[in-house]
């Protein structure tokens, strides 16, 4: 081989090196890893808060017995509809001792006393009606006779109550007779027949036989977190939806926001209540789990971007994103947020509608891929 072949050979080794070589610089200077973008959109961002609860009757009464006794008889069931004065259940008394001793003891005495009264009166009526004492005389007499007479006919119906829970001319008023408060459906009788009851007086709250409630006017009844309830005011419209009943929404009206709040599990939660406008197709029982959803606030058509697309700075927990600036390099740019519903975020400052952001989690999706294929 001359002198000029090898030279020539040379050269064109020469040059494929150096073709080598720059691919390989190329190559190896494109970075492993590309990042799709997304642009920023316009959206309806709505901020809810979400309070769990139930449904319960605007107003129940507790039916208690004015005596003591046993339960004699129970009229109605649980779920019967009922009107204000209907009869619910009897009580048969059983006598206390003491009560019933004192009651004697005073009829005794009362009889006593009118008897004493009887002999004045009768003796001084003969001595007015020849003329002996004067008519204001005789009077001195004659109202103690008439007001013994009373307070034995008292004292008589007294024995009776403690006896029998009732007396003569009572009538529907009688103790022993336990009538429904007010109009409504029958909630729970916890009571049987055969059961010792005690009346409710000002020492103890005594045995409940029935309680009624109107289950045509109910109230949502939740509780909402602590950084919620500043942004809540009365009159608010709530969405509640109702465990028992699937892909039915009821609307309701906030009314009562509570002063205080209760610590649970860490967290401070004030109590909320709300009217429900009821569906007549749907019967609903009072107790049923429901959740109620609260718009906090709302805004239409704002400049939006996925939560997803955020980082938070390290040092001053600051967000931020990286907006496409070239071939696969963005540049960091700080923004704030508005509103957020969880998923869409509103931004305030920080992008235009043109920008490209990085997609975080796509990226993380391409590196495994080149892993991968290596």
């Amino acid at each position: 081989m001359n002198k000029k072949v090898k030279i020539i050979l040379l050269s064109i080794l020469g040059i494929l090196f150096l073709v080598v070589m720059v691919w390989f610089a190329k190559k190896n200077a494109k970075s492993p890893i590309e990042y799709e973008t997304e642009k920023p959109f316009k959206a309806t961002i709505i901020n809810k808060a979400v309070a769990t609860g139930k449904v319960i009757p605007l107003e129940e009464v507790l039916v208690k017995p004015q005596i003591a006794g046993i339960i004699d008889k129970i009229y109605v069931e649980e779920g019967a509809k009922v009107n204000k004065n209907d009869l619910i259940a009897t009580v048969r008394v059983v006598p206390n001792v003491q009560s019933l001793n004192s009651a004697i003891g005073r009829v005794e005495t009362i009889k006593i006393q009118l008897k004493n009264s009887e002999v004045n009166y009768l003796r001084n009526k003969a001595l007015f009606q020849k003329g002996v004492v004067s008519k204001s005389d005789f009077e001195k007499f004659e109202l103690p006779y008439f007001q013994a007479q009373q307070d034995l006919k008292n004292a008589e119906s007294d024995l009776d109550i403690v006896k029998k829970g009732s007396t003569t001319g009572l009538g529907q008023l009688a103790n022993t007779n336990i009538l429904a408060t007010m109009t409504g459906t029958i909630l729970e009788i916890p009571v049987k027949e055969g059961d010792q009851v005690i009346q409710s007086n000002s020492f103890n709250a005594g045995t409940t036989i029935a309680s009624i409630a109107d289950l045509s006017m109910m109230i949502f009844e939740g509780k909402v977190d602590e950084a919620e309830v500043g942004k809540l005011k009365k009159d608010t419209e709530l969405t509640v939806t109702l465990g028992a009943i699937d892909k039915k929404e009821f609307k309701a009206k906030l009314n009562f926001i509570a002063p205080k709040g209760t610590e649970e599990n860490g967290a401070v939660q004030f109590k909320i209540k709300a009217d429900v406008k009821l569906d007549d197709n749907y019967f609903i029982r009072a107790g049923y789990s429901a959740n109620a959803s609260i718009i906090l606030e709302q805004k239409d058509s704002v400049l939006s971007i996925k939560e997803s697309l955020l980082k938070f700075d390290k040092k001053t927990e600051k967000p931020y994103i990286e907006v496409k600036v070239g071939d696969q390099k963005f540049e960091r740019r700080d923004v704030e947020l508005g509103i957020s519903d969880g998923i869409n975020v509103e931004v305030l400052k920080g992008i235009s509608p043109k920008d490209e952001i990085k997609i975080w989690n796509k990226a993380k999706k391409d590196e495994k891929d080149n892993n991968n294929d290596n």
